[in-house]
């Protein structure tokens, strides 16, 4: 999929207008993990660099169309004002109230939580005109939130020239690459609780892929792997809160024998107290079939790619992250590109 690149824009003396992943976990103001912030640097970099000005773009957790002081975009201002050495004095998240008026830094600024205006996911056109009087040029950096028909990854880039990111045309060209080139044999492993999000990829994968492995909640709903020989389905615990070892023994018995290893989707119920303290685990049951494939993908030679939410912050929390050979940002965007799903924002950059 070819994109237009941000990097072959005319951005001297502009402002770019550039949507990014900043929904990053938050505790007690300060970042937990600024990897999705890191992600966007070298589109920022590249506008900078060529003479151009920043306004980025982004948002936090879920306020409902409401100002929730804690999902304040304030922590990724300052974020980026260290990285950019920027005083932290003149890049101050711009806060929402009226759009007039509003004071742009000489070189970046960040806007305040875009999800805190309900106009944001609504696409509303009035809210999308007002964005765009910001700047010349609009990029789409975020992958993560390119299959939500939103106003900053679709409304905004209706009515300025648009380019895609550079992390946003590395996440499409590697999924992409897995679609129709990938190295074979290649393994996807499919676990988490939501079959209606899960099963669309497990239609795609049963024709692409050359084994399927389905596990978590929705391995006890999948009712298809007798008909097709290509996947085998997870056995359960009897609490119904993992797959067994057994089955564990037998997924990594397959990983080991793959050229790719992709996954998407936990094995269990993803325990928030799960810690890693020096070099023991601590986990409970619940938790085991996950940190054990974890570990079994971890140590197999194949081209790993992972992705998903919970998926992508448990393999951080057990220091895994470097032994995958790339780390999708995106979670239900991976799984609707995957799915062969057309991605709203990734298709208006194409036109």
């Amino acid at each position: 999929m070819m994109l237009p690149d941000i990097r072959t824009a005319d951005v001297e003396n502009k402002t770019v207008l550039v949507r990014l992943d900043t929904d990053v976990p938050v505790e007690n103001g300060q970042i937990t993990d600024d990897s999705r912030l890191k992600a966007g640097l070298a589109t920022v970099a590249s506008v900078l660099d060529r003479g151009g000005k920043i306004v980025i773009l982004g948002h936090l957790g879920r306020p409902d169309g409401e100002v929730v002081s804690a999902l304040s975009l304030a922590p990724v201002a300052k974020w980026f004002a260290e990285k950019l050495r920027v005083g932290s004095e003149k890049l101050e998240v711009i806060k929402f109230g009226d759009f007039d008026g509003w004071k742009l830094h000489e070189n970046v600024s960040v806007l305040e939580n875009l999800r805190f205006y309900s106009g944001e996911e609504k696409n509303d056109p009035e809210f999308a005109i007002q964005l765009a009087k910001l700047g010349q040029v609009y990029t789409n950096d975020s992958f993560a939130v390119s299959h939500r028909e939103h106003c900053s990854v679709v409304g905004i880039a209706t009515l300025l020239p648009h380019f895609a990111g550079v992390r946003l045309q590395e996440e499409v060209s590697v999924l992409d690459g897995l679609l129709n080139n990938p190295k074979r044999p290649m393994v996807v492993v499919i676990g988490g609780a939501k079959m209606e999000t899960k099963l669309p990829l497990i239609t795609t994968m049963e024709k692409i892929a050359d084994h399927v492995l389905v596990g978590g909640k929705i391995a006890s709903e999948y009712r298809n792997s007798d008909i097709n020989p290509k996947v085998l389905v997870g056995t359960l615990n009897a609490e119904g809160t993992d797959v067994t070892e057994e089955s564990i023994e037998k997924f990594l018995s397959i990983i080991n024998s793959c050229a790719t290893v992709v996954w998407n989707g936990p094995m269990g119920v993803i325990n928030s107290k799960f810690k890693i303290k020096s070099s023991e685990l601590n986990f409970d049951e619940s938790s085991k079939g996950t940190v054990l494939l974890a570990q079994g993908i971890a140590k197999s030679s194949a081209y790993k790619v992972v992705g998903g939410g919970d998926t992508v912050e448990f393999i951080q929390r057990m220091g895994l992250t470097d032994k995958f050979d790339f780390v999708s940002t995106g979670g239900g965007a991976m799984l609707a590109f995957l799915s062969g799903e057309n991605l709203p924002g990734l298709e208006v950059l194409r036109t």
